[in-house]
């Protein structure tokens, strides 16, 4: 009896999911940063502009982080309700190992500027505000854990 309770002992010590959790706020680095405001095309006769962040998330853990998601959310100016969301699988359920890194993982907004200017005048017009975008993360079950703010480049990206 002693030898089969030693045994199950011994297999479940061996199975990744009794390793302790990842902190992300310290193991999921954020690397090559880029925003700015993406050309949505033209919407109901309008010319539609809409924040954007590119990146690519690092494991600098050492455990491989299973079933990675990330989420921006947007926000208008200094408004605290949202503007517009997304939503990615950075890594699925194979994994991000440790010192990996992502490929370029873009998310869009959907609310964003809509008008008959020119793109770039729509940037510089003086009613124009700024946008923000606030970063989160999560691997497996585990909860969501921010690990970014970032101020919404005015810059025009096309497709």
């Amino acid at each position: 009896m002693r030898a089969l309770v030693l045994l199950i002992c011994a297999t479940l010590a061996a199975f990744p999911a009794c390793s302790k959790p990842v902190d992300l706020s310290k193991g999921l680095q954020v690397v090559d940063v880029s925003t700015g405001w993406f050309d949505a095309g033209i919407v109901e006769g309008q010319n539609k502009l809409v924040p954007f962040i590119s990146l690519r998330l690092k494991n600098v853990s050492d455990q491989p982080l299973k079933t990675l998601q990330v989420n921006a959310l947007f926000r208008h100016g200094n408004d605290k309700d949202e503007w517009g969301s997304a939503f990615l699988t950075a890594a699925g359920t194979s994994g991000l190992v440790p010192g990996a890194t992502t490929t370029p993982l873009t998310m869009k907004s959907q609310q964003g500027y809509k008008g008959t200017e020119p793109r770039q005048q729509m940037l510089q017009n003086s009613h124009f505000v700024d946008a923000k975008v606030e970063l989160s993360a999560k691997y497996g079950s585990g909860q969501w854990i921010r690990i970014g703010d970032y101020q919404i480049e005015r810059k025009l990206v096309t497709p």
